[in-house]
């Protein structure tokens, strides 16, 4: 059922990254304010177990999306405790949500995971 997401290699020279400045690395340029205070919205929103999980189901959901209804069977929790989670992820710019009829159905806005994966990037070794 897992799937793997494909993201971009934002280290590598040339790499087709629509904005450079996206995803600079945590050891490249320093942040200004808003761009700290951004990414830490994103990563309180990650900060989450509940979110965390649903981020991981909407991911590896089969044909890129997966609907509410589905990601309620998976938690113990009340209908409105997850669409609260799912908010915070839609807030935090991790998703977006369709409306089809009754349901919503959810899925990753992969350039927003190419760019935390951006953010952990590695400096390149200098040659030896």
């Amino acid at each position: 059922m897992s799937k793997l997401l494909e993201l971009a290699d934002v280290t590598a020279p040339g790499s087709a990254s629509a904005d450079p400045a996206c995803c600079a690395p945590l050891s490249g340029s320093t942040f200004s304010e808003a761009e700290a205070a951004e990414l830490a919205k994103v990563f309180k929103a990650l900060a989450d177990p509940v979110r965390l999980r649903l981020l991981n189901l909407i991911a590896s959901a089969e044909g890129d999306e997966v609907c509410v209804c589905e990601l309620n069977e998976a938690f113990e929790l009340t209908a409105p405790t997850i669409s609260h989670h799912l908010k915070v992820l839609r807030q935090a710019g991790l998703i977006q949500g369709e409306r089809r009829g009754t349901w919503v159905y959810y899925r990753i806005i992969p350039q927003a995971l190419a760019r935390l994966a951006g953010l952990f990037a590695l400096p390149a070794a200098p040659p030896a």
